[in-house]
Parts: C-alpha cells; structure tokens; sequence
C-alpha cells in the first residue's frame, strides 16, 4: 500500500478514513522573517520523509493553510479540540526561542488526556528545558530533545497504523488495537448495530511510558438495529480479559465442597473488611494463552503449581456487561488431599507481587461462600458454574 500524507490546516475538513492521525501542538506562531522555516513545516516535512508505505497518515496543524488570518475563532477552537479527541498522536514541540510558561500551559492538554498519545519534544537549547523533560517524566510523557527525534517517536508509537473510516476515526490506536474493543465492536456489528460517533472518554495505562493500556472507556452513539434507535448515553469500559482458576474438592454436597479463594485489599472493594473474596486470577503477559495465565495467576496468588493437563475449560464470559466489555476466561482443578494440606499449612503467608497485589489463601465450603456473602454475584456464578458442572 503506497504512503500518503494527508495535512489539514486549521479550518478544513478531515478526510473520510486514514490509518492514523497526529495532531502537532505547541507554539504555532509563523517565522518572524521571511527566510525562516517554521517548525511545523519541518515536522510535516519530516513525517512525509519517514512514513513511506504505510498507507494514509493525516497530520493536523493548527495553523491557516495561508495568512487569511491571524487569530483564532471560536470556529477555530473547535476545529482544534475535534483534532485533538482524533488524533492517535498529539505532538508538543516548543523551539529554543519559547517562553516556559507558555510551554507549561500548553502541556497541560498532555497532563489532563491520555498520556499514552503525547510525545513532548523540546530544544536542549530552551530555557529550563529540564523543567518540562521532569514534568513530562512525572506524568509518564514520552519525550524527545530534537524535532527529528519527536517526529522518530511519534512514528513508534503509530507503528503501522489501522485503517479506520467515519465514525471509527473517532478511536484512537491504542484502544482500537486491544483484543477487547475488537471483540466488542465485531459482536455489535454482527448484531447489525452501527456507530454513528465514538471518542475517549478516558484512559488508564500502566508500565513504561503507560504503553500497556489497562483501562479505557469510550462515549458511543450506536444505531441499533432491532429497535431502529439511536443510543448516545453510554460509555463501553473494557479492560484486558482475565483468566481464572477454580480450586476444589468436592464434599458430600455441593454445600460441603471446599472452594479456595484468595483474599486482596482492592481499593474499589465495598465490602466490610475492605478487602474482595475471589478466584485466584488476573491478566498479563503469560505467552500460551489463557490457560497458561490461569495456571501462572494460581502460582503466583497461592503457591500452587497446577498442571495445566488436569484442568478443565469453561469457556469465557463478560463479568458485567453492564459496566464492562472484558471477559473471564474461567478454569478449574479439583485439588487432592495432599494439595488441600499444603494450602492449609500457608494461608498465614502472604502471596502475590510486592506491595502491588498482595494474597491470602481462604479455604472455605460453598455453604459458607452463600451464607457469609464472601463474594461478589459474578464470582459466586463462576463458583456454580464449576461445581454444578462436576455433578451433571
């Protein structure tokens, strides 16, 4: 697929589909001289350089296509906020010859979004340049000291972009390219159901410069297509999915049948003591699937080293779908007598990852799991689906 690089000026209308937007921020003054060159044809002049044959990448500039004028509209404020929300990239440059304050109020656009999409580059040679570099460290900002190297940055985190058209240029890279939003949006096209319109509310990402997006949420307007409606006042949430393992051993009912839970401080908890009552589990980057991150998550919350050709699948399901696009992939073991001991002997030890997660093996029966309320109603259904399932 032959490279194209599509530049919109402030004002003008967007095209129909690209693979991915940048949207150039900072100072946007033009030259003092004639002879001089603006950053921004620089940048554009750069990206048109190194894109190659990626397909269709638009660059927003907020600045006029001529010197039709020199001010911005409230018309012009608009255009530059609906860059902003389509943008994959937001690139901050600020030249030697920009003062710090008007650099540290232009950023705050990185500091309140998504700092998974912004890349602030700024000259060695600027005052205090130290000052911003810190700042943008603290909020997990990719950075960069020459315009080459931002633009070098920027096309990292583009990669080979994704082809998108109408409302689907309303999602950004890094939320179109989770597993969740792509099985989320397959489901409600399957349906029949269409968006219409579709922009971040919010993200959360975690690790090195926030590169693993944990959480992300989208305000949608969807058409659907059995009710011949239009629905515009929802947000779909997602998170990666999550694998879990069951660990049993059945009783002479299914109330008596031991159930092992772990017990962890999770700050939205609203449980009495603070803490959720749960199936070991989570996600991560466990490299054979699901089943081996069940497998790892079991090790890891309990110390129990599972071997994965005793388990048996359930299959996945939304957790709340509701709240929540993400599934729970849902696994159990029947442990033996000797497993049970061990788990026994070491539920006064914690378990987990640092100060991060840290667990505490809870050996209980069915009976008590109901009668006590320990756990919430989508644990407490993956609990029945497992043991039910050994009785039929």
């Amino acid at each position: 697929m032959a490279g194209e690089v599509v530049t919109v000026y402030a004002g003008e209308k967007p095209p129909e589909y690209w693979d991915a937007a940048v949207f150039m921020a900072g100072p946007t003054q033009r030259p003092r001289t004639s002879d001089a060159t603006s950053w921004l044809a620089e940048a554009v002049a750069l990206l048109c350089e190194q894109w190659a044959s990626r397909g269709r990448l638009v660059v927003f500039v907020p600045e006029p296509r001529t010197d039709s004028y020199h001010h911005f509209t409230s018309k012009i404020v608009d255009w530059m906020n609906c860059g902003l929300q389509l943008a994959d990239v937001v690139m901050f440059w600020w030249p030697e010859d920009i003062g710090t304050q008007l650099a540290f109020m232009n950023m705050t656009w990185g500091a309140r979004n998504d700092s998974q999409r912004v890349v602030m580059g700024t000259s060695l040679n600027m005052p205090e340049f130290g000052r911003l570099l810190d700042y943008a460290d603290s909020h997990a900002i990719s950075t960069a000291t020459t315009l080459v190297g931002a633009v070098r940055t920027v096309l990292d985190k583009i990669g080979e972009g994704s082809r998108r058209s109408g409302a689907e240029c309303g999602i950004p890279l890094p939320i179109w390219r989770t597993q969740s939003f792509q099985r989320w949006y397959a489901a409600q096209t399957t349906a029949g159901n269409t968006m219409l319109g579709a922009r971040p509310a919010w993200t959360f990402g975690v690790g090195p410069d926030n590169r693993l997006l944990l959480y992300w949420a989208l305000r949608v307007s969807m058409r659907i297509a059995a009710e011949d409606r239009v629905k515009s006042n929802e947000v779909v949430i997602s998170r990666p999915d999550i694998s879990v393992m069951a660990l049993y051993q059945r009783g002479a009912t299914l109330d008596d049948t031991i159930v092992v839970l772990i017990r962890e401080f999770r700050s939205p908890a609203s449980t009495p003591d603070g803490f959720v009552h749960e199936l070991p589990g989570g996600s991560g980057p466990a490299s054979g699937g699901a089943l081996d991150q069940a497998a790892s998550e079991t090790e890891e919350e309990t110390g129990l080293v599972i071997d994965i050709n005793r388990v048996r699948i359930h299959g996945s399901r939304q957790l709340a779908g509701t709240l929540s696009a993400h599934h729970a992939h849902l696994f159990a073991v029947e442990i033996t007598d000797d497993e049970l001991v061990h788990l026994r002997t070491i539920r006064s030890r914690p378990h987990g990852v640092g100060d991060t997660e840290r667990t505490w093996i809870e050996i209980t029966t069915f009976g008590e799991i109901r009668r006590e309320r320990l756990v919430d109603w989508a644990t407490l259904g993956m609990i029945a689906e497992v043991l039910l399932a050994t009785t039929s």
